[in-house]
């Protein structure tokens, strides 16, 4: 099934280019390379809480093709797709179906028009599958807002300083179907330099009556999550700052705790009286002309978001920082350290926590933290400090471990 999806995809989209060639966009990403730890492949362990540099062992690729269909009288149709593949990168050959899978997914097909409302030309006017407006942190590899999938909406319809937007999409959870209805107003400018953007995004739960009989999903209600969002660009140093402030309640009330972007959670028992909130601050700065940080800190809690759970505490800080020895020569570092622990209604406590260091010298196309393409040699010390013996890495035998590898990153 996913070998005819594949192919029908791909014919859907060479059909694409054959219209016209020179007007297809073509876009992707893709993260590839060879590595080994003290017992066997690169083990990757907590990327939300501990960063990703030297920390992901797989092969990852999304290859994007859309083109425009029509542009007349100032009304345009737009049809853009996505193919995406992971493996573990353990093999040659990694097709679907075998012992070393590599999984295939259709992961945006849709239509976007312009021009369809009078009244606001610029608005677009989609419907299909899509990523719709994520935004994420790249060194955790986190989407901190992130209510993607088949769905359709308006967006870009003006207002003031910004441009509203709204959504009707479907992320189902388990075998319950889910709904998020979605809306923001982004493009707020309170003062020079500033960017605000508001959102608010209801999840509900469309339970079937056979559902409904067996109180299958009785537990889960429609639950609400809403982000606040304020980035300040300052122009002299070219320094940005975000800082992010979220709440959720009941099935979302586990995204401020887990790194999510806002999917339901049906599978931790009753989470009817569930809330939790979560303090994002994203720091990008060029000091000076060879020297780079990039930082995310996260504090979130989430209360009996689970079964048997009264709350959990999670605060986590990494950062990225390379010096620019040349045009495309950089040495990187990055260090990563949380905390997380569970309270539970019996009265006990557990606390996850661990730290991960890596050094990795790196090559791209130009000088600055996003230059891509990117390669890199990286070694890295992982390390679990939670309670009790944590013998997470090297088959359960020890608390800590050291990958080393190589690295490729791109994306265009």
């Amino acid at each position: 099934m996913k070998a005819k999806l594949l192919a029908s995809s791909v014919a859907i989209a060479l059909a694409l280019t054959a219209t016209s060639a020179s007007a297809v966009n073509f876009t992707g990403y893709f993260r590839s390379g060879v590595g080994v730890s003290q017992d066997g492949s690169t083990q990757s362990w907590m990327i939300p809480y501990v960063g990703r540099l030297g920390n992901e062992a797989d092969t990852y690729t999304e290859i994007g093709l859309g083109q425009e269909l029509y542009n007349k009288g100032g009304k345009t149709f737009y049809v853009d797709s996505m193919l995406s593949m992971n493996s573990d990168g353990s093999n040659d050959w990694e097709a679907t179906g075998d012992a070393n899978d590599a999984t295939f997914a259709l992961r945006q097909f849709n239509i976007q028009a312009k021009g369809l409302i009078e009244a606001s030309p610029e608005a677009v006017v989609w419907a299909g599958k899509r990523y719709y407006q994520r935004h994420d942190l790249h060194i955790i590899d986190s989407k901190y807002w992130n209510v993607s999938g088949a769905g359709a909406g308006v967006e870009n319809i003006k207002a003031g300083d910004g441009a509203f937007a709204v959504a009707w999409i479907r992320n189902d959870a388990d075998k319950l179907n889910v709904n998020y209805a979605d809306l923001r107003y982004a493009g707020l400018k309170p003062w020079e330099g500033a960017w605000a953007e508001v959102g608010i995004d209801y999840a509900i739960g469309n339970a079937t009556d056979a559902q409904d009989e067996a109180a299958t999903y009785e537990d889960f209600k429609n639950s609400v999550m809403l982000t606040a969002e304020l980035s300040q660009y300052f122009a002299s140093s070219g320094i940005n700052e975000k800082f992010v402030l979220q709440y959720a309640d009941k099935g979302l009330a586990h995204n401020m705790i887990d790194q999510g972007g806002g999917w339901y959670d049906v599978w931790s028992g009753d989470n009817s009286d569930a809330k939790g909130y979560r303090f994002i601050n994203n720091g990008d700065m060029p000091l000076g002309d060879k020297f780079y940080v990039n930082y995310v800190f996260t504090y979130g809690k989430a209360e009996k978001h689970a079964d048997w759970t009264d709350n959990t505490e999670l605060i986590s800080l990494v950062g990225r920082a390379h010096y620019q020895w040349t045009e495309i020569m950089k040495t990187v570092v990055e260090a990563g350290t949380f905390t997380k622990e569970t309270e539970y209604t019996s009265g006990t406590s557990y606390k996850d926590a661990g730290q991960k260091y890596t050094i990795a010298q790196a090559w791209s196309a130009g000088k600055g933290f996003w230059a891509r393409p990117e390669l890199r040699v990286y070694a890295s010390y992982l390390k679990d400090g939670g309670d009790g013996e944590n013998l997470t890495f090297n088959g359960s035998t020890d608390d800590n471990t050291m990958n080393f590898g190589v690295q490729a990153e791109a994306w265009w």
